[in-house]
């Protein structure tokens, strides 16, 4: 296996030689944002032939990344899918995420992915892949999973899906995330369920940093020890933005910082700089926006594995999947039958990268005083629980910020 690994583009090419291994799989991707899924397919040895995407910040990143991939810009124009043997489709959260808007699958953003049905009623691809998020089980009593699968039963596809925290490729950053895969001709159970490992211990996190989001702290902090949490395009206050870090122990000014775009960028499994060459055509904050829609990596990276060689899974604790029960976090079917399907939310466990080992916390930006005092005010006024030393940390902090103001 050959493998090259262009540092200006951050492009990682695995090569197979041609005597020795099969041909790569090769790839479609649908709702390609900025590259995620195709990057970890990519680093599993696959060729992408055709990426599809609308949005120009995300256009840009791809021209940069995927120079000899054709880029389509609209899936609603794109008439016929390549003769791939994969065809991934992470399409739009917006209406599905809790910090979206919620309007359910069949919302104008979310709801574009019927057009990669219609797509599939002329191709045969060997599998499928989607991802998204979390609140798709339950959003609307699962309204957006049984379109899903029925949809795909439809087509005659047996199908598969898992959630996953992307911790278990070793990021410092808390993501559940939903993987699916469905095939017309193999069994997608050999490519989810084929990995089990057990989740790391709480002991294993370090309690020297904690990631929370400055834009919640009504209902909830988004709180995550020893790590990020969720990096989301958008906010409980409609702006893609960073999360912040309590560092333990920092002095006033230092204790209570936003991470850098670079240090989200490799939390995703990113090189760092990803998504720069999207400053040509946007602000510096779309960055956030792009990398918060983006799936990690190493997920993709297993998953592509997993695809290209798929492995055994053991029947033992599925049960029957009744229509219309709370979707499971693990399950498979066919237009036959469902079963839910005792997986965790880690198939595997990679070394773990602590948050103060990818983020450099001396780099990092003092949170504002703007943003501080306006989460502290709701935290103090709602019922959450959290720990008094947070609390003074983030007094003592606007304090600070205050007077560098009054300095200035």
């Amino acid at each position: 296996m050959r493998r090259i690994y262009q540092k200006e583009r951050g492009i990682i090419d695995t090569m197979p030689n041609l005597d020795t291994a099969t041909k790569p799989l090769t790839v479609a991707g649908l709702f390609a944002g900025i590259g995620g899924v195709e990057l970890g397919l990519q680093a599993a040895g696959m060729r992408t032939k055709l990426l599809c995407e609308w949005w120009e910040p995300a256009q840009a990143v791809l021209k940069y990344r995927f120079p000899d991939t054709v880029l389509h810009g609209d899936i609603q124009t794109l008439q016929e899918l390549p003769d791939v043997d994969v065809v991934t489709a992470g399409f739009p959260c917006t209406d599905l995420s809790q910090a979206g808007r919620t309007k359910g699958i069949h919302g104008k953003a979310s709801g574009m992915i019927k057009h990669l049905f219609k797509l599939l009623e002329d191709a045969s691809p060997k599998w499928v892949l989607i991802e998204n998020v979390r609140n798709m089980l339950a959003l609307d009593s699962g309204t957006a999973m049984e379109y899903l699968v029925s949809e795909f039963e439809r087509l005659g596809y047996t199908w598969a899906y898992r959630l996953v925290d992307s911790r278990f490729t070793g990021v410092p950053q808390r993501r559940h995330r939903v993987i699916f895969v469905a095939s017309r001709t193999e069994d997608p159970r050999t490519v989810l369920f084929a990995d089990e490992a057990t989740e790391r211990p709480e002991s294993d996190y370090k309690e020297d940093a904690y990631g929370f989001y400055w834009t919640e702290g009504n209902t909830g902090l988004g709180w995550a020890q020893d790590a990020l949490p969720t990096l989301k395009g958008g906010s409980g206050l409609g702006i893609p933005s960073s999360p912040a870090v309590w560092v333990c122990g920092a002095s006033p000014g230092r204790s209570i910082v936003t991470p850098l775009i670079e240090d989200a960028e490799e939390m995703q499994g990113f090189p760092r700089g990803w998504t720069k060459s999207a400053l040509e055509v946007a602000r510096p904050g779309t960055r956030w926006k792009l990398v918060g829609n983006a799936v990690t990596v190493g997920v993709s990276s297993w998953v592509g594995r997993r695809l290209a060689k798929p492995g055994e899974f053991n029947e033992t604790g599925q049960l029957i999947l009744p229509r219309g029960l709370k979707w499971p976090t693990a399950a498979w079917g066919n237009h036959e039958e469902r079963w839910s399907f005792p997986a965790s939310l880690w198939p595997e466990k990679h070394e773990y990268r602590h948050l103060l080992d990818v983020m450099d916390a001396d780099k990092a930006v003092p949170l504002s005083l703007r943003a501080t005092t306006g989460f502290h005010t709701r935290l103090l006024k709602s019922r959450l629980r959290y720990r008094e030393e947070f609390s003074q940390a983030l007094k003592e902090h606007a304090e600070y910020m205050a007077d560098s103001v009054m300095v200035g």
